[in-house]
Parts: structure tokens; C-alpha cells; sequence
């Protein structure tokens, strides 16, 4: 029998603020166990919780990015359940009356695009941690994260294949990420995706019976996990077994599902309204300032960049996948007028530069992990987002798109500018870089190249064309890359009668 296969996707973002969601206490990550805690996220007697104003705010704005309805009228609820890291016996969060509602976000699939409706975007808190040691002989909690504040983003069973799932991910990650509400830090927990997937026989209409796969941390794993669990669910209703309905973890070692409990529907949570936080009224023209002050989100900003500097969609999405790195390229870009060039004459040699270049260049710093946190041996992180000011790279690029220095002595030139602050014209004077376009010097230097390789002449005059690039390469290198290839390859032809 054959299948449909329907997911839909729970995602818990833990927006950007400085505290939690009810209390005073910090919210960086990493700092020793149990030292961000009070007695509100403790949930001491007496203890009452105050709502984040700035959390508040982070989810209207990721709402409306996310084309949602904003409930003017929304309340918190308590979700009751127990567990060693929930110190309350309930988590804090929002049921009947959810801050966001009735959303979509279009995401790339294939070679279209495809709508996934939002159904619900709540606020709510974090539970803290269970840390299990190797070696010792029980579990320990760490509290720092109870009480951190979370949206949490559920869609409808709109997708049907683990690609469709992680287009979506990425997409809404990406949006999160440029409205700078959650730094999509998926190895820090800080978004965390939870597929719900069923199947059922083609064509029927009923739902299958769901299990939701927890806490996945990356798309690799997001798409292993579908993907194996579409083919356990084939193979039990095949074999005219049932599906239980279950939370099951993605085991990375043994690349396959297994079950952590069995699944709670929300009456096993005995949801009430939770007395000591009163209802949210959110003013009408409070939202519509939000909305007024909305950034372009990734999607819009890949078909301009696309439009306004002629990229490709492939060029374009790896610009757009992080916001810094897509602000340097652009900032850059400012610049060309300056030096006498259009947007879309070093729109496709700025990105190379940008995302091929100029990464590969902080790559060979011991310390550098990508393009926004660089740092030189010895030295710590150095201050500012990138290492060279964009308008000295875009003097660099300008002169290689120009023809005024080669290939070779661009790459050598940027690998100089790289955490020096020297600009491209005062790196090629002090190196004598300049390049060489004289055709007597450049002659000279063939005649001594063609005087050395007779048997690359003969192969040419054989009629191997090919050899001509080995040539123009010989040349390159005895001229230390300065001369300019486009004059090498003039007079070499003319030097071979070709």
C-alpha cells in the first residue's frame, strides 16, 4: 500500500532578551549550574512572576513577519505536568489566547515555492535541564534555563517530505534571524524542532495516528529523523501493525528513532489560567508601530539582490543565509560608484570575493571560525564584525575587475588586508605590487618562458591549442602574477603565429 505522508512542526525559538520570561535573571548560556536563578524561576512559595516586556515585543514582531493575526487580547496559562527540571510542577505558557494566530511563511521547494500556514505562535518559559554524567551514579538539574523565554511556532500538517521540513526551518530561522528576535543557535538549544508525523493510506482524508520526533538540533538530523521515521511507519502498517501514538528521539550513533514516552494530549495537561498574571492587552496602534518597523525579510531581499546586482538564486541565497555577512556584501557594494563601476558589474566578483575569498583567507587563522568572529593567534577576538572595512575591499575587487592587478595578486593583496586596516592601493605600493602591462617587459619574460618550453611549442604548432594556458601560467609565474593576463595572452598568441 502506499502512503501520504503529512507533518506539520512544533519550533521552540528562545527569543533575544537580557532576562527571562518572568524574573530578573540572565540568560547567557554556558555559565556554571544554577547560578541564574531566583526564587521566582525556582518557584519558591510566595515567589510571583512580572512579564517581559521585551519578550512581548520580540513575538508581535516575529508574528507579523510571519504574516500572523496579533491577539490584542491574550492570557497565560498553566501547563501542568511533573518533571525533575520543572521546579513549579507547571510551565508557564499560553493556551486558549496565543499572542500570534492564522500565519504563512513561503519557503523554497524544488523549483517553486510553497505556502506553510502558521497556526499558532505562543510565548512561553523554558523548563531547565536534567544532566546525565557518565561515570556517576545518578542525574543532576541544572536551572539555568528555567524561565528563559521561548516562542514557540506551530504550523498545520501542510508538509509532506523531510525536504519540505527543513526548507521550512531554514526559512523560518532565517526570518528570526534578521528580525534579530533569536540567534538560531541550534547547538545552544536556542531553536529547537519538534516534526509531528503521520501517515495514512493515499487518498484519505482522516489523519494517521501522529508521533512527534523532540529536541532535534540540527537539519542534517531533522531530515535523517523524517526520513527513517517515514520508513519505520511504512513498515509497521505493512506489516498490519499500529501506530502508536509517542515522542520518540533521533539516536544519532545508531541513526535511527526510539521512544521516550507516550504522547500527552493537552487535556493531560489540566491547562487553567494561571492567577497570578493578568490578562495582556495589546493597544492596536502599539502593534501597527511594529509592523511600520519591520525590516525586509530574507525572501524579499534575495530577489532584489537577484534583480538589483544580476546573482544567481544559488549566489543570492548564500549571501542571504546570514544577515551580517549580506549587510558587509551590500555596504560594500555602496562603494561602487566610487570607483567608477554599477551594482551589476561587481555584484558577482564582490560576493566570490565575500563568501569565497575573503572566508578562505580568516580560514587559515587558527582561530577563525567564519566571516563575523575572527580571531588572530594569540591575540583574542578582534573588534568589529569583519576584518576589512568595506569600502577597502570593494577598492581591491574594483581594481581586479578593472584589469589593473591579476588574479594572483589579488588573492596575495586581500590576504595582506585581512586584519591589517591597510587599504588595497597602500599594500600595492609598499609591495611593489603594481602590475606590469609594458609589452617590452612583458615580451621579454615570454621569450625567456618560450625558450624553456620547446616542447610545448611544438605541441602547439601540432595544433593543441591547450597548451597555450600552460604557457600564459609560466609567464604568470615568472612575472610574480604582475603582469597583466590579458596582454600576456595577446602577445603570446602573436609570439606562436596563432
Amino acid at each position: 500500500m502506499t502512503y501520504d505522508v503529512v507533518i506539520g512542526v512544533e519550533v521552540h525559538a528562545q527569543l533575544r532578551t537580557k532576562s527571562k520570561m518572568f524574573c530578573g535573571c540572565g540568560t547567557t548560556f554556558g555559565l556554571s549550574a544554577n547560578s541564574q536563578t531566583c526564587p521566582v524561576c525556582l518557584g519558591l512559595p510566595g515567589s510571583l512572576p512580572v512579564i517581559n516586556r521585551a519578550a512581548v515585543e520580540m513575538a508581535v514582531r516575529a508574528g507579523l513577519a510571519l504574516n500572523c493575526t496579533i491577539g490584542a487580547h491574550n492570557r497565560f496559562a498553566r501547563k501542568n505536568y511533573f518533571y525533575p527540571d520543572l521546579p513549579k510542577g507547571y510551565q508557564i505558557s499560553q493556551y486558549e489566547s496565543p499572542i500570534c494566530e492564522h500565519g504563512w511563511i513561503e519557503v523554497a521547494v524544488g523549483n517553486g515555492t510553497k505556502r506553510i500556514r502558521i497556526r499558532r505562535a505562543h510565548l512561553e518559559e523554558d523548563a531547565g535541564k536534567n544532566v546525565h554524567e557518565t561515570g556517576t551514579s545518578g542525574s543532576r538539574v541544572d536551572l539555568n534555563r528555567a524561565g528563559t523565554p521561548l516562542l514557540e511556532i506551530v504550523t498545520e500538517p501542510d508538509m509532506s517530505s523531510a525536504e519540505e521540513v527543513v526548507a521550512y526551518l531554514k526559512g523560518l530561522r532565517d526570518v528570526l534571524m534578521y528580525l534579530d528576535v533569536c540567534d538560531g543557535n541550534m547547538d545552544e538549544g536556542s531553536f529547537r524542532c519538534e516534526p509531528n508525523l503521520s501517515l495514512r493510506p493515499a487518498g484519505q482524508q482522516a489523519f494517521g495516528t501522529k508521533v512527534e520526533l523532540k529536541n532535534i538540533n540540527s537539519f542534517k538530523f531533522v531530515k535523517d529523523a523524517v526520513e527513517y521515521e517515514i520508513k519505520r511507519q511504512t513498515k509497521v502498517l505493512n506489516e498490519g501493525g499500529k501506530i502508536t501514538q509517542e515522542t520518540r528521539l533521533w539516536n544519532i550513533e545508531r541513526g535511527e528513532t526510539a521512544v521516550m514516552r507516550s504522547k500527552e494530549e493537552a487535556h493531560d495537561y489540566r491547562y487553567f489560567p494561571d492567577p497570578d498574571l493578568v490578562p495582556l492587552q495589546l493597544e492596536q496602534a502599539w502593534i501597527d508601530g511594529f509592523r511600520a518597523g519591520l525590516p525586509e525579510l530574507p525572501a524579499v531581499r534575495k530577489k532584489r539582490l537577484e534583480r538589483e546586482y544580476r546573482l544567481s538564486e544559488y549566489v543570492s541565497n548564500v549571501l542571504a543565509s546570514d544577515k551580517n555577512v549580506l549587510d558587509y556584501f551590500e555596504s560594500a557594494a555602496s562603494e561602487a560608484g566610487r570607483v567608477g563601476l554599477t551594482k551589476i558589474e561587481v555584484g558577482k566578483e564582490l560576493a566570490n570575493c565575500i563568501t569565497v575569498d575573503f572566508q578562505g583567507q580568516l580560514n587559515k587563522l587558527t582561530y577563525a571560525p567564519n566571516l563575523t568572529q575572527a580571531t588572530t593567534p594569540g591575540t583574542g577576538p578582534v573588534p568589529g564584525p569583519f576584518w576589512v572595512d568595506p569600502a577597502n575591499l570593494m577598492e581591491l575587487v574594483a581594481r581586479k575587475i578593472k584589469g589593473e592587478i591579476s588574479g594572483p595578486i589579488y588573492k596575495v593583496v586581500l590576504e595582506k588586508m585581512v586584519g591589517t586596516g591597510k587599504t588595497a592601493s597602500e599594500i600595492i605600493e609598499a609591495e611593489g605590487l603594481k602590475q606590469v602591462s609594458d609589452e617590452g617587459a612583458i615580451e621579454k619574460i615570454i621569450d625567456e618562458v618560450l625558450a624553456k618550453s620547446p616542447a610545448q611549442v611544438a605541441q602547439f604548432k601540432e595544433g593543441k591549442q591547450q597548451v597555450v594556458g600552460f604557457l600564459v601560467g609560466q609567464v604568470m609565474k615568472a612575472s610574480g602574477g604582475k603582469a597583466n593576463p590579458g596582454k600576456v595572452n595577446e602577445l603570446l598568441k602573436k609570439k606562436l603565429g596563432a
